[in-house]
């Protein structure tokens, strides 16, 4: 919004000398980051007492969970995704160019997966039960929102110059110039890739903080690869196929650690509140959806590895008991085996915040890799 507001300025001729600093995305990105947090800071203690005061007992535990869970998280509020989802609007819509179509679309993802999260939540809150949406009845929302992000993406997305069939093509890292042509096939593979993203930070949010600072480094690391690939120079120079516009979704993905570094300071152990599903399904879309547009969706299943990890430990579990009876893991997600093993709640998510660091340094590794 400030950002055409700056270009209508320029193309009037009122020059500004402090204003031409919105020229730079770095600064725009900072900015954003910033803003974020702010807002997200400054709902942060009215919002959770309001949540305390609507949502009564909370969010209901598992009665066949962690039972150190049932006595010390009961009464905890959640839906506090919503705090960050403003952050994140805030962010992006102040210091993004809005005539970027990626923009919108990331935006569209985080936005419209929160709001389903928030009916999971309430409807959890309100029938005081673990079950909300039914499972197939969300998987069907995520993936009419997904199928139609990426179709656009792949409409009106700007053709790169050397190589026009790129939006609808996978990227292979390390082979740099590598494409897999999937025609109007990749719509669905774009949809798969979001949907998947969202789910698998869904079930890694199951400890204080331990989604909340992965998603934070995944963010950062694709707000990196966004400026990268949006900058012709230095996608030359790394051998990376140039996406015109895509490093306004940089801007982005700062709002995104902002918020969640804002949203850190109530959700550190022990959590104050919970981001819900609201939060959940909304960072996991929305990186999903800075994958598709940045065509670094393989590069997401290793920074992001750790929701990875969560989600094959959840379908390793359930093959397993379904086709033998008994159980690989003592509780999935993997986080709840350690638990039952006896690590400390903040053993357990600085351990996993340090592996997630570590596949985000290889994920990075990947663009300069040949």
């Amino acid at each position: 919004m400030l950002y055409l507001l700056y270009e209508r300025l320029a193309d009037n001729h009122h020059y500004i000398p402090v204003l031409n600093l919105l020229r730079y995305l770095t600064f725009r990105s900072a900015l954003s980051l910033a803003t974020a947090q702010l807002t997200v800071l400054a709902m942060g203690s009215r919002f959770i007492r309001w949540m305390q005061a609507k949502q009564g007992r909370g969010q209901p535990i598992r009665a066949d969970g962690i039972e150190r869970h049932i006595v010390e998280k009961a009464g905890t509020p959640t839906m506090g995704g919503l705090m960050f989802l403003a952050g994140i609007a805030v962010g992006t819509l102040l210091w993004s160019d809005l005539t970027d179509v990626y923009v919108w679309m990331v935006l569209l993802v985080t936005l419209s997966f929160g709001f389903l999260g928030f009916l999971d939540d309430y409807a959890k809150v309100t029938k005081q039960t673990t079950a909300g949406i039914s499972g197939w009845g969300r998987l069907l929302v995520e993936g009419s929102i997904a199928v139609l992000a990426v179709f656009l993406m792949v409409w009106f997305g700007q053709p790169s110059p050397e190589a026009g069939h790129l939006s609808t093509s996978v990227a292979f890292p390390i082979f740099k110039r590598a494409l897999l042509d999937l025609g109007w096939f990749y719509v669905g593979f774009g949809a798969l890739v979001i949907i998947g993203a969202s789910n698998a930070v869904n079930f890694t949010d199951g400890l204080d903080g331990l989604a909340t600072v992965p998603v934070m480094i995944a963010a950062g690391t694709f707000g990196l690869i966004a400026y990268l690939l949006g900058n012709f120079r230095f996608s030359d120079y790394l051998e990376l196929h140039f996406v015109p516009g895509v490093g306004e979704v940089g801007i982005f993905c700062a709002a995104m650690v902002g918020s969640c570094l804002g949203f850190l300071w109530y959700n550190a152990p022990p959590a104050k509140i919970f981001m819900g599903d609201s939060g959940s399904l909304a960072l996991g879309g929305g990186l999903g959806a800075v994958a598709v547009a940045t065509k670094h969706e393989i590069v997401l299943a290793i920074v992001g590895g750790l929701f990875v990890l969560e989600t094959v430990s959840v379908m390793v579990q359930v093959a397993s008991f379904k086709l033998t009876g008994k159980r690989v893991f003592r509780m999935a997600p993997i986080h709840h085996h350690f638990e039952r093993l006896g690590w400390a709640e903040p053993t357990i998510v600085i351990r996993f915040w340090i592996i997630s660091v570590m596949l985000a340094l290889v994920g990075l590794a990947t663009l300069k890799l040949r």
